[in-house]
């Protein structure tokens, strides 16, 4: 069993874009620019990579916490757009940059996802694009009041990418994710709590406290079967139930 390790250490910088902390059985990933609202540069998503894949191999950590440095979340993927622009310049500027964004988004949300520890998301503000779909890799996700989210691609002229489209679908059905996708609006904390995608809606300033007070609860739980069950839920959602695992757990005892 993975023992609680009563030492906070100093930051891991695994970039100029993502800091890494732990604190006893705690780490916490920070997506770290925020000059660019933590917007997905294909830097920030090796780092990210790197960093999951750091904390999959380390067996004092028990649980990860991802999140944005103030003010927001994250702005979705990098590219050259200012709120002056008309729809038609951004996606043009969309569509010019050079970028390995999809390959690089989708090695960190499956190293992310696939973690052994349970992961939470720190929504502490806008979750956009990208950045939305980044938090539907984490097991838990909890969100400051004020904080927003929408899915803006469709508007920027590109199709969402397979794996956020595959994970919305997943968490709230093809009809919902229709219409968070195609229509490209904007909804508050409470309109995605109220469709299951988020889990907890706290008051911004509370964010913080509340979610490491989770986190710890969820540390002092037996590491393995918890670990199990995350594997095993994650696996049914993504197959359906695994019938052949269902038929041999139900055989009586006859023995």
């Amino acid at each position: 069993m993975r023992g609680r390790v009563a030492v906070c250490y100093r930051p891991r910088v695994m970039g100029d874009n993502v800091t890494l902390v732990r604190d006893g059985a705690l780490a916490t990933v920070t997506l770290n620019r925020p000059d660019r609202r933590n917007s997905l540069s294909d830097a920030m998503l090796t780092e990210l990579g790197a960093a999951f894949g750091e904390l999959r191999d380390d067996a004092a950590t028990r649980v990860v916490i991802v999140t944005g440095a103030p003010p927001v979340f994250s702005a979705g993927a990098d590219a050259p757009l200012s709120s002056k622009m008309t729809p038609d310049e951004r996606r043009r500027a969309f569509a010019q940059r050079k970028s390995q964004f999809r390959r690089l988004f989708e090695r960190a949300n499956t190293l992310l996802e696939n973690l052994e520890q349970p992961t939470i998301a720190m929504i502490n503000g806008h979750a956009i694009g990208g950045g939305w779909g980044l938090t539907l890799a984490c097991d838990f996700r909890w969100a400051a009041t004020e904080a927003e989210f929408w899915i803006p691609e469709v508007d920027l002229g590109v199709p969402l990418g397979v794996a956020s489209t595959t994970r919305f679908v997943r968490l709230v059905g093809p009809a919902r994710a229709k219409e968070i996708i195609m229509e490209c609006r904007r909804y508050s904390a409470a309109d995605a709590h109220a469709m299951g995608l988020l889990h907890r809606v706290v008051p911004g300033p509370s964010l913080l406290k509340e979610v490491r007070a989770y986190a710890e609860l969820l540390a002092a739980k037996p590491f393995a079967p918890l670990a199990e069950a995350k594997a095993r839920l994650n696996a049914v959602a993504r197959t359906g139930i695994p019938e052949v695992n269902a038929m041999t757990e139900g055989f009586l005892d006859r023995g």
